[in-house]
């Protein structure tokens, strides 16, 4: 499907005007200010449906804490579950119960905060994930690394954070010359930068194809000449597979990117594992 996606996309703007087809681009990330425009505190389409999404989380939590009752409606128990999940299904299976317990909180609040802003990513009108643009990802990357460099620091003090990090028990001494560089890499730059490219590209590749098979759609069944009319079909079947793929790949970034910060906890804040 990708494939024929892509060869769509070379040959729709041949059979175009300028007017009839606008496919996708870089651009979509980077739209016009809105207020504030050559300042820090500029704010553009992106920054909007990021505010929208936090409000819509917000909100969400708050109604269902203030209407929480011990016979729980159907929208309490589903956060109940997710909730649930993120203490028992990540944070006390990867981290223990002890420290589980301590850093539910964290976790849970990632894989809700990043949920509802990969989401907005298929809400009609937003039609972009907050996620999809690189800043915000690195935001999250940069707290999961701070969080796991700090308490690792302050449990183990800087020496045993460093000994356990860069110089793992039961290798040979002399394979430390390569192997100390590597996980030195691998703590203070791979991991964040991990999480931060797997969320981002996930969501602006989904973007992409979601815009451009409707893109194609419309412009097939309105601008098309005849014969080229029928592959709207495929391209409006395409975008509807592509729709509900993009609904689970919202959830399965949101949950890879909460058990990864459990991961890089455990493996901070208890080297010998």
């Amino acid at each position: 499907m990708e494939t024929a996606l892509s060869s769509l996309a070379t040959i729709l703007p041949l059979a175009a005007d300028d007017s009839s087809f606008h496919a996708p681009s870089l651009a979509d990330f980077f739209p016009p200010a809105v207020l504030f425009e050559g300042t820090p505190f500029e704010i553009n389409r992106v920054m909007i449906v990021r505010f929208i999404a936090t409000a819509a989380l917000i909100i969400v939590m708050t109604v269902v804490a203030k209407r929480a009752k011990l016979v729980p409606g159907r929208g309490q128990v589903v956060i109940e579950m997710v909730m649930n999940f993120a203490r028992k299904g990540i944070a006390d299976e990867i981290l223990g119960e002890k420290l589980g317990k301590k850093y539910a909180p964290v976790i849970t609040t990632i894989l809700f905060s990043i949920f509802f802003l990969n989401i907005t990513g298929v809400v009609p009108f937003l039609n972009i994930a907050g996620t999809s643009v690189i800043g915000l990802p690195l935001i999250f990357a940069l707290w999961v690394f701070a969080l796991y460099l700090i308490d690792a620091v302050r449990s183990l003090g800087v020496g045993g954070f460093l000994k356990g990090q860069l110089f793992p028990p039961g290798v040979p001494k002399f394979v430390y010359i390569v192997l100390t560089p590597v996980e030195f890499l691998q703590v203070f730059l791979l991991r964040p930068a991990t999480l931060t490219i797997r969320l981002f590209a996930n969501m602006m590749a989904g973007h992409l194809l979601l815009a451009l098979c409707f893109s194609a759609t419309s412009f097939l069944f309105f601008h098309a000449a005849g014969g080229l009319k029928p592959l709207g079909v495929v391209t409006l079947a395409g975008g509807f597979a592509f729709y509900l793929l993009e609904v689970f790949v919202a959830a399965l970034q949101a949950y890879v990117f909460a058990i990864l910060t459990a991961v890089y906890l455990q493996m901070a804040l208890e080297p010998e594992h």
